[in-house]
């Protein structure tokens, strides 16, 4: 991942320091799970822990180096992890494993550190929500369909909706966590060979990862779950970006993203404040979806295994961990920094001269005894001429001879049309944040 979207806490989890070390120390255990049913001599288990490198840059350098001759990573890694342990003890590194075994199991335990961040970023994320959503329950705006004036609703409303999909983010990061923290030392072909199961759980056990059956490499509808979470994620993001793009557009103007001093939204016109914030996140959740349909196409593999899922999940799963991280991040950076206009969504809500309250007055007059033909027909003749003209509704409806005016005053109350959305703020009360 580009340094501008990376982040401390995911370099930590997927740097080729822990990348070698994760190895390093599935290495380590299996050789001590061989010493506990007397394969491995106890001493030699012993002294390969003692001796073993420490995995920092030099370490990645010198396996990098010996990979220019043994143009395979994981063969150069074990050549250089025994060469410092040497032997006699550093002979059994290795033993009974295939390259798979340890490049498998290091990554779902790096898959599973990474879901770990995202779950704690989509509970921060969930949070701001809950807090906005309380904030501005009563927050009256116009609620708008394919961009169009609807009918009022309220900014907090709006907001909890979108805690609520976060939240279904969340138990889906929480799932594909449980598909990917499994392990697998079952050696070439998953028939457990030349390792016995016991070593596989004896490792399993000290990862706190899950022993599954598999062939040469965990199978990868796993991967695929991990990163469908990660899409689902940025689609969720992009969702509530997309909403604040248009909320702010100028004629619009509900509400702003923050704007620090010193900040400037143009190079060239000193006005702009521009969305940049939930620009990017748009923009990148279009790369989260790109890298889900990469991870569907790399389950299919030939036999038992073969490569051609490994240099694509080097790009992707790195970099979708790190991304649906990042603008859960950056969402939440940017709600905390909100600026919410509730008399600009007054304003709003007032401009299109009471024409939101059309269904209500169509289900007064109906109620009255107008059939709903008759009743829409009036409804709409007044609807247009008030939207032409420029003239309030409610005055045309009062002077329009076919409609009963007792019915207007509920039809036109404001607490009428919000009075049950204690419907969707008792399901955001039930969530555990």
């Amino acid at each position: 991942m580009i340094p501008r979207y990376s982040t401390p806490e995911m370099d930590a989890v997927w740097s080729d320091p822990a990348r070698f070390g994760r190895w390093l120390e599935v290495e380590l255990l299996a050789t001590e799970g061989h010493a506990e049913i007397g394969v491995v001599p106890a001493e030699a288990a012993a002294v390969c822990r003692a001796k073993a490198p420490t995995s920092d840059e030099a370490f990645v350098e010198r396996i990098l180096e010996r990979e220019k001759i043994t143009d395979h990573d994981v063969a150069a890694f074990v050549d250089t992890v025994q060469a410092e342990i040497d032997d006699p003890a550093g002979s059994w590194i290795h033993y009974g494993l295939t390259s798979s075994d340890v490049g498998d199991t290091a990554l779902c335990w790096a898959m599973r550190d990474a879901a770990d961040l995202m779950i704690e970023a989509s509970t921060a994320l969930l949070a701001t929500l809950v807090e906005m959503a309380r904030k501005h329950r009563d927050t009256v705006m116009i609620g708008r369909t394919h961009g169009i004036h609807a009918e009022p609703t309220t900014f907090g409303t709006k907001v909890a909706l979108w805690a609520l999909q976060v939240e279904r983010d969340r138990e889906r990061l929480r799932l594909a966590r449980d598909a990917v923290a499994v392990m697998k030392l079952s050696g070439a072909v998953g028939t457990y060979s030349n390792i016995p199961p016991s070593v596989e759980a004896f490792v399993g056990k000290a990862l706190q990862l899950a022993p599954i059956p598999a062939t040469q490499v965990v199978a990868r509808d796993r991967h695929a779950q991990f990163l469908y979470a990660c899409a689902s994620v940025g689609a969720t993001c992009e969702l509530m970006a997309v909403e604040l793009r248009h909320l702010q557009r100028t004629e619009v103007r509900e509400v702003q993203e923050g704007f620090k001093p010193g900040q400037k939204g143009s190079s060239a016109m000193p006005h702009k404040r521009n969305p940049i914030s939930a620009e990017t996140i748009s923009g990148l959740s279009r790369v989260l979806r790109g890298n889900l349909s990469a991870g569907m196409q790399d389950i299919a593999l030939w036999h038992e295994r073969d490569i051609s899922h490994s240099s694509v999940e080097r790009v992707i799963l790195p970099d979708s961990s790190q991304l649906a991280f990042y603008v859960m991040r950056r969402l939440k950076r940017l709600l905390d920094g909100l600026v919410v206009m509730p008399e600009r969504m007054q304003a709003n809500l007032d401009a299109s001269y009471g024409l939101v309250f059309s269904q209500p007055v169509l289900l007064s007059l109906v109620q009255a005894g107008k059939t709903r033909d008759d009743a829409y027909r009036i409804v709409q003749r007044n609807a247009m001429q008030a939207w032409d003209d420029g003239v309030d509704f409610r005055t045309l409806l009062e002077a329009d001879d076919e409609v009963d005016n007792s019915v207007l005053d509920d039809a036109f109350d404001l607490r009428r049309s919000l009075s049950n959305l204690g419907q969707i703020f008792d399901q955001l009360d039930a969530i555990d944040v």
